[in-house]
């Protein structure tokens, strides 16, 4: 922090102006922080998925049947979280690709995320069913996460076979840390949490940089 304020006044003295000097300061931490910490968000990629999702509407209006349009612009959708408008273009595109476990995965995720954990569980099954390493075991997690407030001990259960397909996610043992909390297993959550931490550390850097969120969420239980 101290470094902060210094970095501060000295930039304050060289451009003559305390808002230019704070705001030349910020995006000097957020370089810094983009380029070897990873906490702060890409301000720059929903520009970039909007522009997408925007041509793909266009060539969609031009071709209605284009599925690998439809997957592209739900997948758009999914990572900005507009859940409602993702699952109709994936529910079209399902009987085209009712083998595909990666669209049961994506139509379940949408369902949980929307709230109707019946349907989500559902799909996130199907998936399974499909292939049992579907996004690396993501069906485990993501239904785990969804079903931790009303049924614990199922969410427990999903987690750990999550943790067992993908043993270096620092997520898993986070979110499995919480679990045995909320169960009143205080010993099994505090070996839990540390074993995030022990994973996080043998991790590769890149690695790190993914999963350095859910490590300092770990070292604070």
């Amino acid at each position: 922090m101290l470094l902060k304020f210094l970095a501060f006044g000295l930039l304050w003295r060289l451009v003559g102006n305390p808002f230019l000097a704070l705001l030349i300061l910020l995006i000097i931490l957020y370089v810094l922080d983009r380029r070897f910490i990873g906490l702060t968000p890409n301000i720059f990629k929903p520009f970039q998925l909007r522009r997408r999702a925007s041509r793909l509407r266009t060539e969609l209006h031009a071709n209605p049947h284009h599925t690998s349009a439809k997957l592209e612009l739900a997948r758009n959708l999914l990572q900005r979280n507009k859940f409602q408008e993702a699952l109709p273009y994936l529910e079209q595109a399902l009987p085209i690709m009712e083998d595909s476990a990666d669209v049961h995965y994506e139509i379940g995720l949408c369902y949980l995320k929307l709230g109707d954990l019946k349907k989500g569980e559902s799909f996130m099954l199907q998936a399974v069913e499909l292939n049992p390493r579907v996004k690396y075991g993501e069906a485990y997690l993501r239904l785990g996460e969804a079903l931790a407030p009303v049924a614990p001990e199922r969410a427990a259960q999903l987690i750990e076979q999550f943790r067992d397909l993908h043993t270096s996610s620092v997520e898993a043992y986070y979110r499995l840390g919480l679990l045995y909390q909320q169960l009143g297993r205080s010993n099994d959550a505090k070996a839990t949490f540390r074993e995030a931490l022990d994973i996080y550390r043998g991790l590769p850097r890149y690695s790190r940089r993914q999963q350095r969120r859910w490590a300092m969420l770990a070292r604070f239980k």
